[in-house]
This record gives C-alpha cells, sequence and structure tokens, in this order.
C-alpha cells in the first residue's frame, strides 16, 4: 500500500509539473455565429455584420466599412507562449490595408494579424506583435506570398516565447524574433483596428487561441 501510494504521489507531482510548465493546450474558441455572444461575452457591435453561410461555412460577413465588433477581452492574457488561428474569406476592398484582428492590453503591447490586398485581386498576409514596454515591435510580412480572394483560409500567429511564426493553411510564412511579455487585461476588435481604421470586408468564422505554440503539423489548413 506504501509503495503504491509513493507511486501515486510521484504520478501527481509529474502530472502537476506537466500542466505548470504550460505543456498542456488550453484552447479558447470564439465562433462567430452571431453578434450577441463572442466567446462567453457581448461584444459592441459597429455597423451591422450579417451571419452569412458560405462554402458551408457560417461565419460573419463584414462589410469593409463600418462592420466590426469591440470585445472587452483578452484571450492572450497571462500567456508566455500562445497560437492564434484564424478562419476567414477575404473580398476585395477599398480599404488595402484591413485588419482583422486588433489585441492590446493595458500596457500597450499588441497583437493584429490583417492583411495586405493587391489591385490584382489578392492579398498577403501581415502579423505583428508589439512590446508596450520598449514599444518595440516585428510585423512579419512578404509581398511575394500572394494569396486569392474570396475563398477561404486558416491563417496563424504563433510566439513561443522569443519568435513570431506565421502560417497561411500550415504553411510558414515568415518567422522572426520579438520580445513580448505576458499580456494583461485589454480589448479585442474584429473587422477593424481598435482606434476604429482599417475595415475589414469578407467573412470571419472562427478564431482559436491556444496557450502553447503548436507544431505546424497541428494546425488548421483548408
Amino acid at each position: 500500500m506504501k509503495a503504491l501510494l509513493s507511486a501515486f504521489i510521484l504520478v501527481f507531482v509529474h502530472l502537476f509539473s506537466f500542466v505548470n510548465s504550460g505543456s498542456i493546450n488550453q484552447t479558447i474558441t470564439w465562433k462567430l455565429n452571431d453578434t450577441i455572444d463572442v466567446g462567453g461575452r457581448k461584444p459592441v457591435v459597429l455597423g451591422a455584420p450579417q451571419i452569412v453561410k458560405a462554402d458551408s461555412i457560417n461565419g460573419l460577413l463584414f462589410d469593409g466599412t463600418k462592420d466590426g465588433l469591440i470585445i472587452a477581452a483578452n484571450p492572450l492574457q497571462e500567456l508566455k507562449n500562445f497560437t492564434i488561428e484564424f478562419l476567414f474569406k477575404p473580398m476585395e476592398s477599398t480599404s488595402i490595408e484591413p485588419r482583422m484582428m486588433h489585441i492590446q492590453d493595458e500596457k500597450g503591447n499588441r497583437c493584429t494579424i490583417e492583411l495586405r490586398l493587391t489591385s490584382n485581386g489578392n492579398w498577403y498576409l501581415d502579423t505583428f506583435l508589439k512590446n508596450g514596454n520598449t514599444n518595440k515591435g516585428l510585423s512579419l510580412i512578404d509581398s511575394t506570398k500572394e494569396h486569392r480572394c474570396n475563398k477561404w483560409y486558416w491563417v496563424a500567429l504563433e510566439f513561443n516565447g522569443t519568435k513570431m511564426i506565421s502560417y497561411v493553411n500550415s504553411q510558414k510564412e515568415g518567422e522572426g524574433l520579438v520580445s513580448l511579455d505576458a499580456m494583461t487585461s485589454g480589448q479585442t476588435s474584429i473587422g477593424v483596428r481598435l482606434n476604429k481604421i482599417n475595415w475589414f470586408r469578407g467573412q470571419i468564422s472562427e478564431i482559436r487561441f491556444h496557450s502553447v505554440a503548436l507544431k505546424d503539423q497541428m494546425l488548421q489548413r483548408m
């Protein structure tokens, strides 16, 4: 009995250490099925984003001029490592730098996922992290990696504590070193910057926030 108890305690200690090392992934999923509840929060609704089903996928449709959501929550709060996965369908727009998501905390730390639209109906990804204490940040953007508008994509922003990596449909598009303190409480905007410029036109279906830096083979793809 004593040996069994000792073995149980050893297993518990290992499990407790594993959990507290941050190795276990805890995922927060925001499904954009309506404008009443996003991640258990009631968003501030800008304009009138509408639920539309396209290619068997439901998502909020943002018009690119006035539609957006602002949520009084920071799903990255206290995370030293994280991955954001984003399911969306971009459309051509007069706004050539649409911001799909903007997270900012009370210390000025910032995380954004945005696009650059081209004149030929394509887009390329721009992911950004900024350290509010140092006022330094990193943008991962490569204008040679274009994708067609009017199709569904999964994009991802991963941060492993020292490096940011960006992905489109689980394929790496950029990486670079950046310093980012664990974020505090803050706000999240979807479909627009928090200061209500750079509106996104297209559909957004789902956002996943993971508490670990996922391996590329674990990322979602279309």
